[in-house]
């Protein structure tokens, strides 16, 4: 073919080339005058196949150091011919000489500078089928399965169980990840989050949930552990708190110092008690806090408590701060005015703000309707508020009600 041919003669000028200026320098080690090595390298690069010229390559080969000026004939420029005698020169018996073998790596380095074949070169069949075209990577796209073949750092977080699909859907994430090695960036991070506590089986899903981390610095990362560990929080106490609130490192240390600060002196709790606060709800350190500031208000205003219940209602359940309002008032209201629970009673019980407004209606007409809806514990057939909404139905039916799961589903149907 014709790059094949191309290289060929590319080789070939430089074996040439190469063995003229070798064979220049050993004659002149020899003492041969310049002229007479320029007339002889000129000979040592003519084309071969030219009998003439090889004969008198060869001669030349021979010739020993003391004696290696050219003969009459060639200063008069007509050379002798392979059939006439040798000139009379001394000889000195020497060891004959074979031109070293080309720089290999000169040649690797020149084959380098040979242009590609051109696109619009033609090649037999054979050659066409065995081209293997690499897919080719999009320029853009909306999901990541596009770029998984391309990327290691994409290949190695899905079989750690990552979620591209849901990582993705966040903003700016997909390019987060593209822009990532997986060796320099990702692994450090990786034995960071073991090192806290997380799961090997949580990682996945902990990066699922917050790809952010994979680009934060990993001194600002301990930095933020050493903080939470001056607080006198365990370390199994931070695997928890990290594990369950994914988004927790990415908060420097000056803002989870102002969020311990501000439920410390919003509910006036003491540091053990805010220390307990955010180890049983830890997104409370990484949520906003105007729902939480207006769902205080709504339980000292609207709902009546005070704010010595306030802090034990938030201290048992701290779901209550982060709820609907809506939800957190109709809850009330059921208890309170159709149930005729008193403030202190659902203080003392702050779970059933956490159960489905359904399922405590539902109890309880069943229990009025069976005439033992006592609520009040220094009353006989006292039925305890936690054990309302907690117990499974077949439990409910036959230790509180005092009856059958079928008479329970019967009465459903009936409302």
């Amino acid at each position: 073919m014709a790059v094949w041919a191309r290289q060929v003669s590319r080789w070939c000028c430089l074996l040439n080339s190469a063995r003229a200026v070798e064979f220049t320098r050993r004659l002149r080690s020899r003492g041969c005058t310049a002229q007479a090595c320029r007339e002889l390298a000129s000979l040592a690069v003519l084309p071969a196949g030219n009998e003439d010229v090889l004969w008198r390559l060869q001669a030349c080969r021979h010739v020993s150091v003391g004696s290696c000026s050219p003969p009459d004939s060639a200063r008069d420029g007509s050379f002798f011919s392979p059939e006439s005698n040798l000139p009379s020169v001394q000889l000195e018996q020497g060891k004959a000489e074979t031109l070293p073998d080309l720089n290999a790596k000169a040649l690797d380095e020149d084959w380098d500078d040979i242009p590609p074949s051109s696109a619009l070169e033609v090649i037999s069949e054979e050659e066409a089928v065995q081209i293997i075209a690499e897919p080719l990577l999009p320029i853009q796209s909306s999901t990541l399965r596009d770029y998984v073949d391309h990327s290691e750092t994409l290949e190695k977080l899905v079989h750690l169980g990552v979620d591209l699909s849901q990582v993705e859907k966040r903003q700016k994430a997909g390019q987060l990840l593209l822009t990532l090695d997986f060796e320099k960036d990702v692994k450090k991070i990786l034995l960071f989050l073991k090192d806290v506590g997380v799961e090997d089986n949580q990682l996945g899903p902990f990066l699922t949930k917050n790809p952010y981390i994979l680009a934060e610095d990993l001194e600002s990362l301990e930095t933020r552990v050493a903080y939470l560990k001056s607080k006198k929080f365990g370390k199994s106490e931070i695997a928890q708190m990290v594990s369950r609130a994914p988004y927790l490192l990415l908060f420097s240390v000056e803002r989870l110092d102002n969020r311990l600060g501000f439920f410390k002196n919003e509910l006036g709790l003491s540091a053990k008690k805010t220390k307990d606060l955010v180890i049983h709800l830890p997104r409370l350190l990484t949520g906003k806090l105007e729902p939480v500031k207006e769902n205080l208000q709504v339980c000292q205003i609207e709902l009546g408590f005070q704010r010595n219940e306030i802090q034990q209602i938030v201290y048992k359940t701290p779901k209550i701060l982060t709820a609907s309002k809506k939800r957190l008032k109709q809850t009330f209201d059921y208890l309170h005015n159709i149930m005729g629970i008193p403030h202190h009673m659902l203080t003392r019980f702050p779970q059933v703000f956490n159960s489905k407004l359904l399922r405590i209606r539902e109890r309880h007409m069943f229990l009025a309707f069976l005439g033992r809806a006592q609520y009040d514990p220094a009353q006989p057939s006292y039925i305890s508020l936690d054990q309302l909404v907690s117990l499974p139905d077949e439990v409910f039916c036959t230790e509180m009600a005092k009856a059958s799961m079928q008479d329970f589903e019967k009465f459903l149907k009936t409302l």
